[in-house]
């Protein structure tokens, strides 16, 4: 029940979907005898979508998130195990073409592929199954392809592919890889994505190390800047409010011990 509410509701409220309901709302209003409503939504939608465009309002969403954990410490011993998490690889694309498509978030299968390279007696984890309500298709059955042109070998690779959100990445790869008490492993995803990862990994008794990457937000100053182009203000703030959405469900519902899990915590 939770990941199909995740993904029904969390799509109707994610701010540019919101935003055009909203308007489409308004305009129905607007030929009924509730006009003066419907004008004013359309109009509150209208700049609501402008400051989501264009305001430094995504990056001010973002910058909390991408700033909890800082850049990964190598130390004086090679981790255990590297762990990737899924949400780069669009499955049913890649299955329609019958080849790995990576369409967000490269970041996560290149910086694994390298730590693998640099540390080549950790096991890496790749988990990822699909995240859409009715699919066959998973991102784990193509992401071999991509660590092994990447020039890892294939022999090292252990694909988690049922996991469908990142609270199941965590559960189903404890399960899978049964981490021993003092082994190394290290958690790449995106920065703006580790509060939540490193949370449910922690709730699900498996200490990690993170690795974040990806970064949408280059600092203090640049979480200040307004956006020239549109479609990437809107996807910074798409990206920064379900985040946030989805650390306030997942304390809620008791699935991470703090709202915005860091580093210096446990």
């Amino acid at each position: 029940m939770f990941f199909i509410l995740s993904k029904t509701l969390g799509n109707a409220l994610a701010p540019v979907n919101f935003l055009i309901g909203l308007g489409v709302l308004g305009a129905i209003l607007s030929a009924t005898r509730l006009s003066s409503l419907g004008r004013g939504l359309m109009i509150t939608a209208a700049v609501l979508l402008v400051v989501a465009a264009f305001s430094p309002a995504g990056r001010l969403l973002l910058y909390p998130l991408e700033s909890r954990f800082p850049p990964w410490d190598p130390g004086q011993r090679a981790p255990d195990g590297i762990i990737v998490l899924g949400g780069s690889i669009d499955a049913n694309v890649s299955l329609a073409r019958d080849t790995p498509v990576v369409r967000r978030s490269p970041d996560r299968i290149i910086a694994a592929a390298a730590l693998a390279r640099q540390y080549p007696n950790a096991r890496v984890v790749f988990t990822g199954g699909s995240p859409r309500l009715v699919s066959d298709a998973r991102e784990a059955d193509y992401a071999a392809a991509l660590f092994a042109s990447l020039g890892v070998d294939r022999s090292r690779l252990i694909m988690e592919r049922q996991s469908r959100n990142t609270h199941e990445n965590a559960e189903f790869t404890k399960a899978l890889v049964a981490p021993k008490p003092g082994e190394r492993w290290v958690l790449v995803t995106s920065a703006f994505h580790m509060p939540r990862s490193i949370g449910l990994f922690r709730k699900a008794g498996f200490p990690v190390e993170a690795y974040p990457v990806d970064w949408w937000v280059g600092g203090r100053r640049d979480a200040l800047s307004f956006t020239t182009l549109a479609l990437d203000g809107l996807s910074r703030t798409d990206i920064a409010v379900r985040e946030w959405f989805g650390l306030i469900a997942y304390r809620v519902t008791g699935r991470i011990d703090d709202l915005l899990p860091g580093a210096d915590e446990h």
